[in-house]
């Protein structure tokens, strides 16, 4: 769990480095799925006196789509972007959400026209706002035959939420083949959950990066990341710069994955 601090770009010197980054990232060990935790948007707008936090919720989704481009130029098949939690949903002001449903909607419509990328919404919609809902389902129905960067939306998304949301799914389908509640023990393994999840059919997270310095998960994947390596870059999202991801590349590369030690 490694820091990153920021610093100034500079010219030919900043290209230097990332060049000399992407030397040192072993291309063999560069994980496939990498999970990200959105952060430091609100901080980023205080900081520049602005009172309106959706100042820098819009300036980390115009971030956004550069960082894909990075993740689709290192081979990475799957990004998973938390962008609002249930929790949010219940703890945020009625202007803040309204004006992230809005600028989550036009994110969805704008990676959706993407010719290559594959956009899927992860969470729930409820409490969505009808509008967000819509951009969200337009989006993934606009790329589901794509085949290229797969990108998982968070939106409205909770950890704890999705297992029981799993659960459910697997009593229901249990009970419509005629099973009983003393033969569904039987079948309950974690594959089959897993099979019910929001991200079924995906590789779970390989590396998850939070920005902004906190170091917490924030019921973020939590059943998905139980085998992840975890990154942490002290940059608010907005700031965030190629040398940082590529630097958790580098870090990512060196590690010795050991489930379950």
């Amino acid at each position: 769990m490694t820091k990153t601090p920021s610093q100034p770009r500079t010219g030919l010197l900043y290209r230097l480095y990332q060049r000399r980054l992407r030397r040192e990232i072993d291309v063999a060990r560069v994980p496939r799925h990498i999970a990200v935790i959105v952060d430091g948007n609100r901080r980023w707008a205080k900081l520049r006196l602005q009172e309106r936090a959706a100042f820098g919720h819009r300036a980390g989704a115009r971030k956004i789509p550069e960082f894909l481009g990075w993740c689709e130029e290192s081979g990475i098949e799957v990004v998973t972007l938390y962008l609002l939690s249930a929790d949010n949903l219940k703890g945020r002001g009625s202007v803040e959400l309204e004006d992230l449903f809005g600028i989550i909607g036009e994110l969805a419509t704008l990676l959706s026209e993407h010719p290559g990328w594959k956009v899927k919404h992860v969470g729930a919609s409820e409490g969505l706002e009808s509008g967000l809902a819509a951009a969200l389902s337009a989006a993934e129905e606009r790329t589901k035959d794509r085949t290229g960067l797969h990108i998982n939306l968070a939106v409205g998304y909770g950890g704890r939420s999705e297992i029981a949301a799993a659960m459910r799914s697997v009593i229901a389908e249990h009970e419509a083949a005629g099973g009983s509640i003393d033969t569904l023990g039987e079948r309950l393994t974690p594959e089959l959950i897993g099979e019910h999840l929001w991200t079924s059919g995906q590789p779970d997270p390989d590396l998850v990066i939070r920005t902004s310095g906190e170091q917490r998960l924030s019921d973020f994947m939590i059943w998905q990341a139980a085998h992840s390596e975890f990154y942490f870059v002290d940059a608010l999202y907005p700031d965030l710069r190629e040398v940082d991801f590529l630097r958790a590349l580098r870090d990512y590369s060196t590690r010795q994955r050991r489930l379950g030690a």
